[in-house]
């Protein structure tokens, strides 16, 4: 006999990624490179209304570290936070490109996209970070450097809480600071933030060991991409999670949040009810007006 909560819960997963790709892509004020490749570009986003020096807040979206999914999706989120009055900085990044499938030729099945670039992946969010402070004082002079917030939604969130803990990757890693790196804190949205958790329940169709390369390369680079093993950071950090998430289930955020308070330290974790994976970006929802809350209480 079908189950009417399971129903409802893929119904309401429906309307809810319907409402965010529903609305336009926002065109950023500004754009600026930081490498050669088209995707190591930054959109910038001034703050609405307010000539002030502003707390800015960079944003890396989602999509399951995959090629077809970019920046166009989370643009309207990046607008919302500038009518919020922050500066924004919208940062791509190489994903995992799509593979042709066997057998080619005319009705052939389309290609399979793959989840992330080993090292590209980190290799861009690495640079696009330590390169922003140089572009945002050309390209959003609003913008206060020394206050900023690094958010991100779903994979994202997992480059997010990377990003805040590369002063305690391993030693000799290419990504790793000499300090931490200069953060108000970091906001993770629905994050992919526990990467062995995610592998084991399947996250996103098997995205998490294409990231790393596979089963015998992710028990290998697992120490130096797994936000739940680069604990403690040292930095404010907060999850904001749906209760109904389809996509990342809670249980990804809890395993993070619980390896964090082993290593003895304390991350925020606010879990909204009735709430999927998109209505975290989505400034029809009620949740985003949550995120932006949670972004201001470290940014300013």
């Amino acid at each position: 006999m079908p189950d009417p909560a399971a129903h409802d819960a893929v119904a309401r997963d429906a309307a809810e990624t319907e409402s965010v790709f529903a609305h336009p892509a926002v065109r950023p004020d500004a754009t600026a490179a930081y490498g050669e490749h088209p995707d190591q570009v930054i959109d910038f986003y001034a703050p609405r209304g307010n000539q002030e020096r502003v707390p800015l807040v960079v944003v890396l979206h989602g999509g399951a570290w995959r090629a077809p999914y970019d920046r166009a999706h989370i643009t309207p989120f990046a607008d919302f936070l500038a009518r919020r009055g922050f500066a924004v900085a919208n940062v791509e990044y190489r994903r995992g490109p799509a593979i042709p499938q066997q057998g080619g030729g005319e009705g052939a099945p389309a290609p399979v996209p793959v989840a992330g670039r080993w090292p590209d992946t980190f290799d861009d969010v690495a640079t696009a970070l330590d390169a922003l402070p140089g572009l945002v004082a050309d390209a959003l002079p609003q913008a206060d450097a020394r206050r900023t917030v690094v958010t991100g939604h779903s994979a994202g969130g997992h480059l997010a809480l990377w990003a805040a803990a590369r002063h305690v990757l391993p030693l000799g890693s290419p990504w790793r600071l000499d300090r931490p790196p200069e953060l108000r804190g970091v906001v993770a949205l629905a994050p992919i933030a526990d990467l062995a958790r995610a592998a084991e329940l399947g996250v996103c169709g098997g995205a998490v060991l294409e990231l790393l390369g596979g089963q015998a390369e992710f028990k290998q680079r697992r120490e130096s991409a797994d936000p739940a093993a680069l604990l403690p950071t040292g930095i404010a950090t907060a999850v904001v999670q749906g209760r109904t998430d389809l996509t990342v289930p809670q249980e990804v955020a809890e395993a993070f949040v619980d390896a964090a308070a082993l290593a003895g330290e304390m991350v925020g974790l606010t879990l909204l009810e009735e709430v999927g994976h998109f209505p975290l970006i989505d400034p029809a929802a009620d949740a985003c007006a949550v995120v932006a809350e949670e972004i201001a209480q470290l940014a300013w």
